[in-house]
């Protein structure tokens, strides 16, 4: 079975921050930088959190892989969550000074707005319309809709073999009329992921599908299960912040593209997404103006 090819950036430290490595093994599973004494513009956003040395993420908490966290813990672990911990840390704040806020798909605008959150790290897709009202800095990650499927099912390794198989994914989600409109499968709707893994591995389905970083999560917890063929749809994640701040945009794009130089996204990659035995790819660019 072939693995998966998945397209992906991390995001890390603006340029001219001063690093030290005291920030520990953080949720994303990495050792964390933590900047040392970092210097920002008076009144900016990013002052005001190196000063007040804490920040409130939105980041989702049913997502293995990239953002999930396991009932009777107190952080999340994911590539969101390793994300979220060096961009923090590129303002001085280390990862147990994080605020993290369960932010499903319909709040992260309403949270951006309302000040419920600083940032968002949700599995986000950069859109022209939430660009309207939210700033969205990246793509930090380029994914697209995969399928998940039962390794000793040898009879699916891309979407041309699902006609007339039953494909599950989220109630009243695109991603099931996507496989039904194009590949000719019999769309089976549940109330959430973890549903459809197992109706997978009960046999009740053939595949499962949604985005191919979300299913590389399970995968990864589930040697059993594989992802195959290559994505058929693209989503580029991005980082939401408070629409207007240009500040704070420019920050996280130097962020991101610093990562990249500096690898701190591999080894997020590699901590996380990367244990459903799937290599790095190589990293997107991120926009150049992200308000």
């Amino acid at each position: 079975m072939r693995k998966s090819s998945l397209r992906l950036l991390g995001a890390g430290l603006v340029a001219a921050l001063a690093l030290t490595a005291c920030g520990g093994s953080g949720g994303g599973q990495t050792d964390v930088k933590v900047a040392e004494n970092p210097k920002f513009p008076a009144g900016s956003s990013m002052a005001k959190f190196t000063k007040a040395k804490k920040i409130k993420i939105g980041i989702k908490f049913d997502q293995p892989g990239i953002g999930y966290k396991k009932p009777g813990t107190d952080t999340p672990t994911g590539f969101d969550v390793a994300m979220a911990e060096i961009i923090a840390g590129g303002m001085g704040i280390e990862p147990k000074n994080i605020e993290w806020v369960e932010t499903v798909s319909k709040n992260r605008e309403p949270f951006l707005q309302k000040g419920t959150v600083d940032l968002v790290l949700a599995s986000y897709s950069i859109t022209p319309e939430r660009r309207q009202v939210v700033g969205q800095a990246g793509p930090y990650f380029v994914t697209g809709q995969g399928l998940l499927v039962r390794k000793d099912d040898k009879s699916i390794k891309s979407g041309t073999d699902l006609k007339g198989k039953k494909v599950c994914s989220v109630t009243g989600s695109t991603s099931l009329k996507q496989v039904e409109e194009k590949y000719g499968a019999n769309p089976a709707p549940f109330g959430s992921y973890s549903e459809c893994v197992t109706q997978l591995k009960n046999k009740s389905v053939d595949a499962v599908t949604t985005d191919e970083a979300i299913l590389l999560g399970y995968a990864a917890e589930d040697s059993d299960l594989a992802v195959v063929g290559k994505p058929f749809t693209e989503e580029r994640y991005g980082i939401g912040f408070k629409k207007g701040d240009t500040g704070m945009c420019k920050y996280l794009t130097d962020a991101i593209n610093k990562s990249v130089k500096d690898g701190d996204w591999k080894k997020a990659f590699d901590a996380t997404l990367g244990k459903a035995d799937v290599k790095a790819p190589a990293p997107p660019k991120p926009d150049p103006n992200c308000q």
